[in-house]
């Protein structure tokens, strides 16, 4: 089999790109290791910068999310006992963000793709990509047993973190920058109503917390627990307790529970490789870079990746340049590290390091007084978290 692009991953990044290449007049497929329904079970994040709700449209997807999504002009953050709203609608010109679930997002992506009978391929089992520091480069896969064999122009690994795409480059060709952090996010999914209409972020004595929503009717709650934390020695009252106490007496009087219907632990890690480009093998999203979710910036990172790969790709085959491709990687990871830098300081701002001492937590106060003071930073937290220009 031939085609122009093969993509490996059917996550958010992945279906946007072949989306967004398809309405060009690209031809590509893409190859997931997962079934749809695993894919779809995925829990991920819910805030989508003012640049990606704009992708969506030019893909054509963003008629359930602007039915269904939730716009937000601000969110609260508070920092012991300093609390303040940050206005990103006045800060910023009118931009905002949209709270709709990546799984909202992931789901609309896979009915545009079955609506034009789109050429991916699930519970394709070992996919392996080569030859990519050539001119023909190949992938390979299993399926059913039987191995097929698909050369492509280009290979486009979306596979996230653990994925085979970085994997499959050799050694010495590749820089990792990394930084892991020791806690988690104890996250608490419920049909409940959110304590509020907009997102709250907490440092308290005992830690991070956050009040997020999927719904007016579905609410998603963080705490910040010890790394290696078992999800399972945590009950789900004794979740609601720890949130009350975070989140403050004004939520907490305000806060509704319920059972959960999903819980899990995330570790939180920053992490880039460089450079995104390995001959014809370009990399996406998670493969290429993990942040924190402090910043909420995850989704909306992979976004900007591919709203650089597609525009370079496109301009291959319609321009016959291949200067967008040359440029790929320096320009993705330009902003990559700009969202890694802000994810970082939400994060350093956000949480509780005993093991940094009392020196560390004056630090925190002092610039959270300083946020609350100063229009000049209230301005630069407001444009980051909105999204910077593409």
């Amino acid at each position: 089999m031939r085609t122009q692009v093969v993509i490996i991953g059917a996550g958010p990044s992945g279906l946007l790109l072949s989306q967004l290449l398809h309405l060009s007049g690209v031809d590509c497929v893409v190859l997931e290791r997962r079934s749809p329904d695993y894919v779809l079970s995925r829990i991920r994040a819910g805030v989508l910068e003012q640049g990606m709700v704009e992708m969506l449209k030019r893909a054509g997807v963003a008629d359930r999310m602007h039915k269904e999504g939730l716009p937000h002009d601000g969110f609260a953050i508070s920092v012991g006992e300093t609390r303040l709203r940050i206005d990103l609608k006045g800060l910023t010109g009118g931009k905002r963000v949209m709270v709709y679930g990546q799984t909202e997002v992931t789901k609309d992506l896979m009915d545009a793709h079955v609506a034009r009978d789109a050429q991916v391929v699930y519970e394709a089992e070992n996919v392996t990509p080569l030859d990519f520091d050539g001119d023909s480069p190949r992938v390979t896969y299993e399926k059913d047993g039987v191995t097929h064999e698909i050369a492509c122009d280009f290979i486009c690994g979306c596979d996230g973190f653990h994925g085979v795409s970085r994997a499959a480059v050799p050694e010495g060709a590749i820089t990792e920058y990394e930084k892991v952090y020791p806690f988690g996010w104890l996250g608490i999914l419920s049909y409940v109503k959110p304590v509020d209409h907009e997102l709250i972020y907490a440092n308290h004595a005992n830690g991070f917390a956050l009040a997020s929503m999927r719904s007016h009717t579905l609410s998603r709650y963080y705490i910040q627990v010890p790394a290696g934390t078992d999800v399972n020695k945590w009950t789900d009252d004794a979740i609601w307790d720890e949130l009350k106490i975070r989140l403050g007496e004004e939520a907490a009087a305000k806060i509704e529970t319920g059972p959960s219907i999903e819980k899990s632990v995330a570790p939180l890690r920053s992490f880039v490789a460089e450079p995104l480009r390995f001959g014809r093998m370009m990399l996406a999203g998670d493969a290429g870079h993990i942040v924190p979710p402090t910043g909420a910036k995850g989704l909306n990172l992979a976004a900007s990746d591919i709203h650089y790969l597609s525009t370079a790709l496109i301009e291959y085959y319609g321009e016959k340049s291949s200067a967008g491709i040359d440029n790929y990687s320096q320009h993705a990871l330009a902003r990559i590290w700009k969202a890694e830098r802000f994810s970082w300081w939400m994060t350093t701002l956000l949480h509780q390091f005993p093991e940094l001492g009392a020196f560390n937590a004056r630090m925190q106060q002092a610039e959270m007084d300083y946020l609350a003071s100063s229009h000049a930073a209230q301005v630069s937290l407001a444009e980051n978290y909105v999204g910077l220009p593409f």
